[in-house]
């Protein structure tokens, strides 16, 4: 719950960190998520004692880790930064992980950092020296958008005005501003004043150039077999509409990836296919093959995607079909990282937010009034939605699988959002009709991120009606559990569904691999994988987070009324953990 201070000063700015208080004020920030430490007890204290604690509300976390994940699941749903304070080079150490993945992510966010003086002749013994870098940004410059270490209060207001400005122009980001100490906790002698921040706006998202737009609508104009790829997307509605109503215009058969957030309606006739999972599949194949123009809006690895369904190896023998490739993601590749993924052939580039362009494309057709949607495959016959099975099979033993069609089924004629889905859940199970059905995956393949994901998307979420679940294994669960306790902390309403197989699984799936290339025991693949000996309590944990939770279930009845029952608490403002305890293995559905 959020704390409300007494006494809180109205009178003049008279510190340092005080006007950088205001400007993060004044630039619409409505949390900031941190664990408390000194090298920021500056602007602690404007926050407090001088804002009131709102605008920005702090967010009180176990570990700078969770504070990131919070954050980055904030805004998967409200398409907007939170703030986050990390203390010292320790705290950035601490969070890095969680940086990265929301680099990766591609997700907006401000980071503000501090460092002890500057001045070595003012540090106190010992502590400040070890809470002192001379240049603490370059711990995560490599993915973050941008980084300052400003020295003055005028310089800090025009830092977080920069960042802020860099975080929200596509693609996004996260950025670092790291306040020095001293500056903070300074008296000023002069009047600093925070500008109209309106006038430090980000730009409007890209859109694409005349020429562009023409050459890619007279490609589709004469597209026999066209495929739209939908990857990175916004969760506007507006957004969520255009999509369907361009894919109807063109006729064109849509594809969507369990990578990222639902970007359209799974079950749409045009939607002939389950979401892409991690591995091949041979109607993928099939399809894509059969396609001469392909349409990528900011897919994730378009080059793997389609080397591994098309044959071929990528830049040697790429995709015969036309392809037309919409992304800025280009603007944030550096030698560092690879998450820019393998180098993608096309045909016409776009460089235009995808959503921006999908808005164009729309006004295009529709302005010409006489384009005509293609016959397609949509047509011919049920697609897969329709086909593939929703309820559970009790009969069958309690894996991924029978989880993942349960909780499915639970979501059917309920407004839910996953913020989260375990590895290994069945593309089949995937029924998603609106942009918040699903946020998406980790981007960066970060451990760990699974509760404070959810526990962001339920902050965003309060007072929507949509009940937030975030399904996870057990490794994700341990290793981010305490990030449960700022969600009873903040009271906010969430479910967590635990898929317990008690094995970081995934691990003995590389280890099989292992011994059978190198004709060793197969047997032995669990060795140093078991969550075993004790199992971990994973209610237990909830629980002293300030969840409840029921007892562990070990079939799909029970787990239906786990869920019912769960459903039940949250509706109430409470918060429900499941202990969900299936045996080991990922499905191919």
């Amino acid at each position: 719950m959020n704390e409300t201070p007494v006494r809180i000063s109205d009178g003049p700015v008279v510190w340092g960190s005080d006007v950088v208080a205001d400007t993060i004020r004044a630039l619409g920030y409505r949390y900031i998520a941190l664990v408390p430490g000194s090298s920021f007890r500056g602007l602690h204290d404007s926050i407090v004692n001088h804002l009131g604690n709102h605008d920005p509300s702090m967010i009180v976390c176990l570990h700078e880790a969770h504070a990131v994940a919070i954050a980055d699941g904030f805004s998967r749903v409200a398409n907007e930064p939170m703030a986050v304070a990390l203390h010292a080079n320790v705290g950035v150490m601490n969070a890095s992980m969680m940086i990265f993945n929301a680099w990766c992510d591609r997700r907006p966010m401000l980071i503000i950092g501090a460092t002890g003086p500057a001045d070595a002749h003012k540090r106190r013994p010992w502590i400040d020296w070890i809470h002192t870098a001379k240049d603490q940004g370059a711990l995560i410059r490599n993915y973050v958008k941008w980084d300052d270490q400003p020295t003055s209060a005028e310089a800090a207001i025009e830092a977080v005005l920069r960042a802020d400005q860099i975080s929200r122009t596509a693609p996004h980001g996260p950025v670092y501003v790291c306040l020095e100490v001293e500056m903070q906790e300074t008296a000023l002698d002069r009047e600093v004043k925070v500008p109209a921040v309106r006038r430090y706006a980000a730009p409007d998202s890209p859109a694409a150039s005349a020429d562009t737009l023409k050459r890619v609508i007279d490609i589709l104009r004469t597209a026999k077999s066209p495929v739209l790829l939908f990857g990175r997307g916004s969760r506007e509605i507006e957004a969520w509409d255009n999509r369907i109503a361009l894919a109807e215009a063109l006729g064109a058969v849509v594809m969507t990836t369990m990578h990222n957030a639902s970007a359209f309606p799974t079950e749409h006739k045009l939607h002939v296919l389950a979401p892409v999972g991690e591995r091949p599949d041979a109607a993928e194949a099939e399809l894509l093959k059969g396609a001469d123009v392909v349409l990528s809006l900011d897919w994730h690895d378009l080059a793997g995607f389609l080397s591994a369904r098309c044959g071929g190896s990528q830049t040697q023998t790429p995709a015969a079909a036309t392809i037309m490739h919409c992304s800025l993601d280009g603007y944030l590749a550096n030698g560092w990282s690879m998450d820019h993924q393998a180098l993608a052939a096309a045909d016409v580039r776009v460089l235009a937010d995808p959503d921006s362009f999908v808005a164009q494309l729309l006004a295009e057709i529709r302005g010409e009034g006489s384009w005509t949607p293609l016959a397609t495959a949509a047509d011919a016959g049920p697609h897969w939605a329709l086909a593939a099975p929703l309820a559970p099979d009790a009969s069958l033993p309690f894996n991924a699988e029978q989880l993942a069609f349960t909780a499915s089924a639970f979501a059917r004629d309920r407004d839910v959002t996953f913020a989260r889905l375990s590895f290994g859940w069945p593309r089949s199970a995937s029924r998603f009709t609106s942009p918040l059905d699903f946020l998406g995956k980790d981007g960066g393949g970060a451990v760990g991120t699974g509760p404070g994901h959810t526990v962001g998307a339920a902050l965003a979420l309060r007072d929507s009606g949509r009940l937030t679940i975030g399904v996870m294994g057990d490794g994700d669960y341990l290793m981010g559990v305490n990030a449960l306790w700022t969600a009873s902390n903040l009271q906010l309403p969430m479910m967590i569904v635990v898929a317990n197989n008690r094995s970081y699984f995934n691990d003995e799936i590389h280890q099989e691999r292992m011994a059978v290339q190198r004709n060793r025991p197969v047997e032995n693949k669990g060795i140093g994988q078991r969550l075993e000996n004790p199992a971990p309590d994973l209610i237990g944990l909830a629980r002293a987070q300030g969840f409840e939770g029921g007892e562990p279930v070990t079939d799909v009845v029970s787990l239906r009324l786990e869920l019912e029952k769960g459903a039940g608490i949250v509706a109430a403002g409470g918060r429900y953990i499941i202990d969900a305890r299936i045996i080991a293995g990922y499905s191919d559905k």
